[in-house]
């Protein structure tokens, strides 16, 4: 019993038993025997778990920009295969960030930095694809390639922040002076609607005067036939302009208004009244 002893394999492990350096057999999970005797021996052990490698290559695009880019792959061993996969390779992860490398610098040179981006899963099916290729023949299996970041340098990092804070900055000039068009388009409006609306209001207000005028002209002739037309209605101007006095004496915010006070004053006020009227009304007609 000296010259044998007992190894115990981790689920999803294998260990490797040689006999005198050559391959003698795969020691399976669990409980496993090795004869010293025959001159067997444990070779070393692999883990048949998913494994990942995670790589950072530098490399320049097509516009001369100088990028790292992060790639993750994820690799197992093929159970089938786990003599090649042992026997064949040296040192697994430097072969594998070999061809990733190879693959990046032979991807990422072909187009801009914004496709770059743009990229990022046509880039890292070509990694897979080539990894695939290589490494099925030393017995690994690439189940999934990411990349997991694409840094530009610091300073074409800023610039580009930079550009895209100016073009953020000219939209928000652009939908502000929009709004200030339509504040001032809609102010314009609103005034000519005001100034209309005021406008219909004075004219409805001079043919109601005129309407109340006439009326009492009429009044005034039916019950006192002795005086004309000519004196009612400087009757009635006059009645109409001691009111506009009235009126601007009785305000608060009215300042001081000289007017004459003579007798003949009233007769001349009278007949000034009269004649802008008859002005007015010459007017009209000549332009019809």
């Amino acid at each position: 019993m000296g010259n044998v002893f007992c190894t115990c394999v981790d689920q999803s492990s294998i260990q490797v038993i040689e006999q005198f350096g050559k391959y003698r057999r795969m020691a399976q999970p669990g409980f496993n025997c090795v004869c010293c005797c025959i001159g067997e021996a444990v070779a070393g052990g692999m883990s048949l778990r998913i494994q990942q490698i995670d790589c950072r290559c530098e490399t320049k695009t097509k516009d001369n920009v100088f990028v790292e880019v992060n790639v993750s792959v994820q690799y197992q061993i093929q159970k089938e295969n786990l003599y090649d996969a042992f026997y064949k390779l040296t040192d697994t992860r430097a072969q594998i960030m070999a061809y990733v490398f190879d693959e990046v610098r032979a991807q990422v040179p072909k187009i801009s930095l914004d496709e770059v981006f743009l990229a990022k899963e046509e880039i890292a099916l070509a990694i897979k694809a080539e990894l695939t290729k290589s490494m099925s023949g030393f017995g690994y299996q690439i189940i999934q390639t990411l990349i997991t970041d694409i840094e530009p340098a610091a300073k074409v990092k800023n610039a580009m922040n930079e550009i895209n804070a100016a073009q953020r900055l000219r939209l928000a000039a652009y939908e502000q002076s929009e709004g200030e068009k339509i504040r001032v388009v809609k102010a314009a409006e609103a005034d000519a609607e005001a100034k209309y609306l005021a406008g219909q209001g004075i004219a409805r207000q001079r043919q109601a005067i005129m309407a109340g005028l006439k009326e009492s002209v009429q009044s005034f002739q039916t019950d006192v036939t002795e005086v004309g037309s000519k004196d009612v209605l400087t009757l009635m101007l006059l009645t109409q302009y001691f009111d506009a006095i009235k009126e601007i004496g009785t305000t608060g915010k009215s300042t001081t208004v000289f007017v004459p006070n003579n007798p003949g004053a009233v007769a001349d006020m009278a007949s000034q009244i009269r004649a802008g009227i008859l002005e007015g009304n010459a007017a009209n007609i000549n332009r019809r």
